[in-house]
């Protein structure tokens, strides 16, 4: 059953699809957002995506009008006071994500809230230990574009409670989701794997091993990947990649999560992939 009463933290892309989702199942959503402009452009973000859901005969037009009834984007962070369960959607930044947990627990006044992260990288126990209430904080990750994407990674800590956990799962089930759970470690199932890969690509690429077009192509034909791995890093985004490296090699301080220096002067560059129209390929 999902919540009657849900909140995200963020309307960027992660957090508009999670709002989305949360308001098409049914929950009255409220998506905080950090300044006038922002919560514009959040809004017009989801009207979006359900406008396309519409149209490629996904959803029906009802449907679309009664989700959208059922989100409102607000400045103010007492918005949040009466939700059930709060999904921080920020960027991928700890010291941002830590101030926000610690500003919703603050706010959120039933103790009995879940209070949750969209984190793809950051050990959850780094977030929870700034509340007074690590017991009921948990990681939910999903995974971009929000509503079409099948897959919630759980992410428990030691300190989680049981009962809370089995709600969280609850709650993502209750999109239509596959749920997997992680222990609490950087990087989780998902990332610990895929970003690896993803950085042996780069550097395959920045030893002139092969071109990017023949490393994309022999992944995609010869591993049946959808996306080559640089048009992947492109996808997620090369700061959020070099993002979530840096975090996996803290953790593990192992050379083949370091940021190769393609990848590092990419983003000093401002080429962070499709949402800048350059990273390791150019978009029209």
């Amino acid at each position: 059953m999902n919540p009657e009463r849900v909140g995200v933290i963020g309307g960027g892309l992660m957090g508009s699809g999670i709002a989305e989702v949360f308001a098409r199942a049914g929950s009255q959503v409220v998506v905080h957002e950090i300044d006038a402009n922002a919560a514009e452009a959040a809004q017009a973000r989801i009207e979006a995506s359900l406008a396309r859901a519409v149209e490629r005969g996904k959803l029906e037009a009802s449907s679309r009008d009664q989700a959208l009834a059922g989100i409102m984007v607000s400045t103010d962070l007492a918005d949040q006071a009466d939700r059930r369960l709060v999904i921080e959607a920020a960027n991928e930044n700890e010291a941002l994500k830590r101030q926000i947990f610690a500003d919703l627990d603050a706010v959120v006044v039933d103790r009995d809230a879940i209070l949750a992260s969209n984190t793809s990288s950051i050990p959850i126990t780094r977030l929870a230990s700034v509340t007074s209430r690590p017991d009921h904080v948990v990681g939910l990750h999903f995974f971009n574009p929000v509503p079409i994407m099948a897959l919630v990674e759980m992410v428990t800590t030691v300190m989680t409670a049981p009962e809370v956990a089995a709600r969280a799962r609850d709650y993502a089930e209750g999109l239509e989701k596959t749920v997997i759970e992680s222990r609490d470690r950087a990087g989780f199932i998902v990332n610990m794997l895929l970003v690896p890969y993803l950085l042996g690509a780069i550097k395959m690429l920045e030893a002139g091993f092969a071109t990017r077009e023949d490393i994309d192509t022999g992944m995609r034909l010869g591993a049946n990947h959808p996306m080559g791995p640089l048009e992947l890093s492109d996808f997620v985004g090369l700061d959020t990649m070099k993002l979530i490296a840096d975090v996996l090699f803290d953790e593990f301080k192992d050379p083949m999560y370091a940021s190769p220096p393609l990848l590092t002067r990419l983003v000093e560059a401002g080429l962070l992939g499709r949402k800048t129209g350059r990273g390791f390929y150019e978009y029209g």
